[in-house]
């Protein structure tokens, strides 16, 4: 249910919009929530995944700094499963994205930041602060133990959210294959 309300969560998102339109499958949104499954299951792996206590309105999904074998074995089975349920065409979009962006927040972010991959609150449940619970126990979690924390993000409105949650944007780059603007 948790990929269903990131997918409804996530439509404007430019990321998964350019996502989504190089899926060469019947069913693209089927292929998405597929997609956003596997990324809920592989944030519990990798990761943590908060959800709300009792209810389905969001969720947030993070990763952890992982020694170099488990990126390389992660990173991998991404991949795969990118290529096996999106198609080939999918891998490349989302490589082109990922590997830009990667090589931008590179010198960026810290080595040992804990990454908010994924943040997603049914549009009839923003703007009434739902949002902060699925961020502030990892912030808890990861201040207390002084670890940073970063985030990207292509959807210009959420910026103020983020800033209410202590974020500074470093950087504002063009992704071309997005052909949209990421804050850093």
């Amino acid at each position: 249910i948790f990929a269903e309300v990131l997918y409804d969560a996530l439509q404007e998102d430019s990321f998964y919009n350019t996502i989504e339109k190089s899926i060469n499958y019947n069913s693209p949104r089927e292929a998405m929530v597929r997609y956003f499954d596997y990324s809920i299951v592989e944030s519990e792996q990798y990761g943590d995944v908060v959800v709300p206590p009792n209810h389905c309105y969001g969720i947030s999904a993070w990763t952890k700094p992982l020694r170099q074998e488990l990126e390389t074995e992660r990173s991998q089975e991404k991949k795969d499963f990118l290529e096996t349920y999106m198609g080939g065409a999918s891998l490349r979009t989302y490589n082109a994205i990922v590997d830009f962006m990667s090589g931008k927040a590179s010198s960026l972010v810290p080595e040992n930041a804990w990454y908010l991959s994924i943040l997603g609150v049914l549009p009839q449940h923003q703007g009434k602060g739902l949002g902060v619970g699925l961020v502030d126990k990892i912030l808890d979690k990861t201040d207390n133990a002084g670890i940073p924390t970063y985030l990207e993000t292509f959807t210009p409105k959420n910026i103020s959210f983020y800033e209410r949650l202590s974020y500074k944007q470093v950087e504002c780059i063009y992704e071309p294959t997005t052909e949209r603007s990421i804050a850093l």
